[in-house]
């Protein structure tokens, strides 16, 4: 059985090891072991960044990810950002994700500040792509440009 819950700090480790095998497997990056650390200890330093979650598979971690925060003028309202989505390659296609998304929702849907969810994913991973669109999510309104130092 999978669980969802709000990550503590005793989960430091485990996500900033996750985000570093994600970006060695998504975008061929070596990341700064330190510096993720660092960033992932931010998040639990200044809630007001975001709050991450794990996936639970009996008393393992299998997964986690990064709830961000955008004001929605249009909408008078907040839009979560899930970021950050790492699921172990073992416990891919088990429904890890779908029952983290569904966790989020639930959230959104109780809260009546916090308009809807929004996440972004690399055009040619077709997997994930996949996964949201059958989540009902749809990634035809929007293209997502960027400008990073």
């Amino acid at each position: 059985m999978i669980t969802v819950r709000p990550a503590t700090p005793a989960d430091i480790e485990t996500i900033a090891g996750f985000q570093i095998a994600m970006a060695r497997e998504t975008e061929h990056l070596q990341l700064e072991e330190s510096t993720v650390l660092a960033g992932v200890r931010q998040v639990f330093h200044n809630p007001e960044l975001g709050k991450y979650f794990v996936a639970r598979k009996d008393t393992e971690v299998v997964a986690s990810l990064l709830i961000t925060y955008e004001w929605s003028d249009w909408r008078n309202g907040t839009v979560y950002w899930i970021q950050s989505v790492y699921v172990k390659p073992e416990h891919r296609g088990g429904g890890v994700f779908k029952t983290m998304y569904k966790h989020i929702e639930e959230i959104v849907l109780a809260d009546d500040k916090v308009r809807g969810i929004r996440l972004y994913v690399d055009k040619s991973n077709r997997r994930a792509r996949q996964v949201y669109e059958k989540l009902h999510m749809n990634g035809e309104h929007y293209d997502l440009y960027e400008w990073m130092k």
